[in-house]
């Protein structure tokens, strides 16, 4: 198949995790034969932090998308259009005006994106366009996916999750650095809990080191155990997962309510062998087995007692069964043979 992908990002993994699912993806369905292309927003944010320069056709405006790129959605057997891209709405109308072939949307927000759309919000996506899309690709499973089909029309909702590349994600021998670490972008909907699950750990544990990375948080405030990095690039996300004991998963709040979303950290992680520990949502149970491939925590304490009381050879064999789970239900090639099913069924 000739496929079309216009998303957020696929340059630059600064600030967002949609790059590393695009180029994981990208990556898989070229390697089962087919031509993709990805097309992306030149935008400064993202342009000033580019990690894979060469990987997507860059556009400046929707009047040069719609000039440079027509001829390549109009003959593409699928145009997939992803949630946050600028100008979003007049993006999937154009698409829907040119495409010969099926047009599906992949939501890497699914729970923001149905909030929005309750709310009347049609930042990247309006309620008017559900309906007219071949399938729906949902980040989110669960409830979700009837609410999609049931309130907002969508002809097909299926459940697409998050994914790793298992060929770039495995165990990495690195030194060991921190007791727990954190990676993501702060968001205010989640620091409560990051505060609760990892810095008044940290803070009870002066003799351990924690680690939390990723962009866009208040200055200052950490206990002096805690270590900061502003970002942490693809190319290191192993060594930076593997130089943890365990690595700390926290839903937004969109998320938690809506369940059924785990995020691609986890599966990063897990794919590297890494335990991990995460607050609890609705779905956890049924997609993982909590205290055996995963550990859950609600409080400070509980975050505590594992750290202090769980063995070397206990955390390695709950790494070695998340590892085996990510790699049996969520990499890239299974997500591409999953998009092949979807485009056939």
């Amino acid at each position: 198949m000739k496929i079309v992908f216009l998303g957020l990002s696929i340059t630059s993994s600064w600030g967002n995790g949609h790059a590393t699912n695009y180029r994981a993806l990208v990556r898989a369905l070229r390697k089962r034969g087919h031509e993709v292309h990805f097309l992306e927003r030149d935008v400064p944010w993202y342009s000033a932090h580019r990690d894979a320069p060469a990987a997507a056709m860059l556009y400046g405006s929707l009047d040069e998308l719609q000039k440079t790129w027509r001829d390549d959605v109009r003959t593409a057997d699928l145009v997939v259009v992803g949630s946050y891209v600028p100008e979003g709405v007049d993006v999937i109308d154009w698409t829907f005006r040119t495409a010969r072939g099926s047009v599906a949307f992949y939501d890497i927000d699914t729970p923001v994106t149905l909030a929005k759309l309750r709310a009347g919000d049609e930042e990247y996506l309006a309620a008017r366009q559900v309906p007219r899309f071949d399938f729906y690709l949902s980040f989110a499973g669960g409830p979700s996916l009837h609410e999609l089909e049931r309130r907002w029309r969508a002809r097909r909702a299926q459940a697409f999750s998050c994914l790793v590349d298992e060929e770039a994600y495995a165990p990495a021998a690195v030194e060991s650095r921190w007791a727990l670490g954190y990676l993501g972008t702060y968001s205010a909907d989640r620091q409560q809990a990051l505060e609760r699950l990892l810095v008044e750990p940290a803070r009870e544990l002066p003799s351990e080191r924690f680690c939390v990375a990723g962009p866009q948080y208040p200055s200052g405030g950490w206990p002096w155990n805690v270590e900061r990095l502003e970002h942490v690039p693809p190319a290191d996300h192993p060594a930076f997962y593997c130089a943890q004991a365990f690595t700390l998963s926290v839903t937004r709040g969109d998320m938690m309510r809506a369940g059924w979303s785990p995020s691609v950290r986890l599966f990063e992680a897990g794919a590297c062998g890494v335990p991990v520990i995460t607050d609890p949502w609705p779905g956890l149970e049924v997609l993982f087995r909590p205290g055996f491939d995963i550990l859950v925590a609600q409080e400070a304490s509980e975050v505590v007692r594992i750290l202090r009381e769980t063995s070397g050879a206990e955390r390695d064999a709950i790494g070695d069964r998340l590892r085996a789970r990510v790699l049996a239900l969520h990499t890239a090639s299974q997500r591409a043979v999953e998009l092949e099913e979807a485009v056939a069924a």
